[in-house]
Order: C-alpha cells, then sequence, then structure tokens
C-alpha cells in the first residue's frame, strides 16, 4: 500500500484530484443472459411475486428481512405499492426469461453520489429463484451497473450477524467482510448486530471476471449443474 503525507508530515489517504460527483442512478431495464432487472412496478409485477413469495412452506425467508412475512396476496400487494414509489431504496423486479414472470426483487439504496457509494438491500428472492443462474446474474447486473456505468468507487452489502446465510452469499459473490456493528438496528421488536461487506472499483475487474465466466454456458451441464465454482472462476 502506498502511503502519503500532507505538508505536516501526517498520513493522509489517495489523493483523487480528478473525482468528480456521480450520478444519482435512474431507474432502467437492465438485460443479462438468464433474468432482466425491472424497475419495479406494482401493477406489472406484484401478482407475479405474490404468488412466488406465498409458495415458500413458510415465513422463514422473510425473519431478517424489515417487512414480511405476508398472509396473502393482498397484503403483499399493499407492501408493493410502497416499493414503487421508493427513490431511495430503488427497487428492481427480477423476470425470469424462460417464464416472463417476476421471481425476486433486490434494491440499491443509501445512494450517495459525493462519495460514489451504494448499498444492495432489500433482496427478496423467491423459492422460484434460490440457489439458480437468475439469483448470482441479478446480482451481478447491479454490480455492473454500479461500477461500469455510474463509476462508484464502491458497493456494500449488509446483514443482520445472525443471518449465516447472507454472510455466506455475500463472500461467494466477492465482497470482503469488513466488521460488525454493535447493537446497530433495532427491528421486529429486536436488536441487531450488523455485519458490513463490500465490494471497491479496484477489485472490480476481477470480481466481473468471475461472474463472467461462471455464467457462460459453458460452465454448466445439460442439466444445470455448474462445473466449476464461482469463486474458483474468481481465483484463478
Amino acid at each position: 500500500m502506498t502511503h502519503y503525507s500532507n505538508s505536516s508530515g501526517q498520513p493522509i489517504g489517495a489523493p483523487q484530484p480528478d473525482w468528480q460527483v456521480r450520478s444519482f442512478p435512474e431507474p432502467c431495464v437492465l438485460q443479462g443472459r438468464y433474468c432482466r432487472l425491472e424497475p419495479f412496478n406494482s401493477e406489472r409485477h406484484g401478482h407475479d411475486l405474490a404468488a412466488a413469495y406465498l409458495s415458500a412452506p413458510d415465513g422463514s425467508d422473510w425473519t431478517y428481512m424489515f417487512s414480511g412475512p405476508f398472509a396473502n396476496e393482498q397484503e403483499y400487494l399493499g407492501y408493493a405499492r410502497q416499493l414503487e414509489v421508493s427513490r431511495d431504496p430503488q427497487h428492481y423486479a427480477v423476470i425470469d426469461l424462460a417464464t416472463r414472470k417476476a421471481v425476486g426483487t433486490l434494491a440499491l439504496m443509501r445512494i450517495v453520489p459525493e462519495h460514489g457509494v451504494m448499498e444492495v438491500g432489500h433482496v427478496a428472492f423467491s423459492p422460484l429463484m434460490k440457489r439458480s443462474r437468475l439469483s448470482t446474474e441479478a446480482h451481478f447486473l447491479l454490480m455492473a451497473f454500479a461500477f461500469d456505468e455510474l463509476g462508484y468507487r464502491r458497493y456494500e452489502w449488509k446483514c443482520d450477524s445472525l443471518n449465516a446465510p447472507s454472510g455466506r452469499a455475500a463472500l461467494r459473490l466477492g465482497f470482503t467482510f469488513e466488521g460488525t456493528f454493535r447493537q446497530a438496528i433495532v427491528y421486529k421488536g429486536r436488536s441487531r448486530d450488523t455485519q458490513w461487506y463490500s465490494i471497491i472499483d479496484g477489485e472490480w475487474p476481477q470480481v466481473k471476471l468471475g461472474f463472467t465466466r461462471w455464467l457462460a454456458e459453458e460452465n454448466f451441464s445439460p442439466e444445470g449443474q455448474q462445473h466449476s465454482a464461482l469463486e474458483a472462476l474468481r481465483a484463478g
């Protein structure tokens, strides 16, 4: 790591003489090979998503979410109308290109153009897309939008410290664990220690290469089984 000093001999961060405030993301369609991300619309996506979420055997997918679970379609649609009008978080529906149905949502949030920082959150993937190429590609499309299109410097992931699957997912996707903020928030009547993860722009080219290799058709058998794991393709 290169060290910098000011005129007083104090250590300081790397100079950024060409830095410019980034644009706030405008909602847009992000097209992939297996899925498409669309700006969330309750009328267009709500009914498909309600059916997808209600297909789960129980409400455990919502334990670590700020919202849910939902007892019926109407209850979800009421929540969906709130997502539609939100600017930050900015919600996207994940469309399965094979069925043309909405099967999950995720959002850009805590967007700070001045510093080039944003977070992915409100990740609600239904049983129809869990552990699938869709779920990985949905994250890749949003990351590529942040880094390649908007030129942001830092992309964050945060989760309840007790939500082990979320932490494992962050590491698989290429995020680096940064630490735990103790008693960070209160939600659903309980305390949460929050784990922080990030990808920064200097890491993005290698992370992107891993996604590109993993999502390629030749990485999968005719039955849809991966030949190589994402982590291996990112490191190789």
